[in-house]
């Protein structure tokens, strides 16, 4: 998206769009509201592979701080979904 110094070029807002509503599958609302320097973050993940996967440890500790439902909750919630 960087156009050449001097050269003016229209914002590729098709790219935008397509990567803000295709790609991420953000709701229309979340995509118009966010900022330029967002969605510039956004585009930056995107381009960088966003991060690498958490390792085992900080798998381990997101698991302690946000443990699954017990079995018969988690059929409730299918139930009722």
């Amino acid at each position: 998206m960087n156009a050449a110094a001097g050269e003016r070029r229209p914002f590729p807002w098709r790219e935008v769009m397509a990567f803000g509503l295709g790609l991420l599958r953000l709701p229309p609302a979340a995509f118009w509201a966010l900022t330029p320097r967002e969605l510039a973050v956004l585009l930056g993940a995107a381009r960088e592979g966003g991060g690498t996967a958490p390792g085992r440890r900080e798998l381990d500790e997101m698991m302690r701080h946000f443990p699954d439902p017990p079995q018969e909750q988690a059929k409730e919630g299918e139930e009722r979904g």
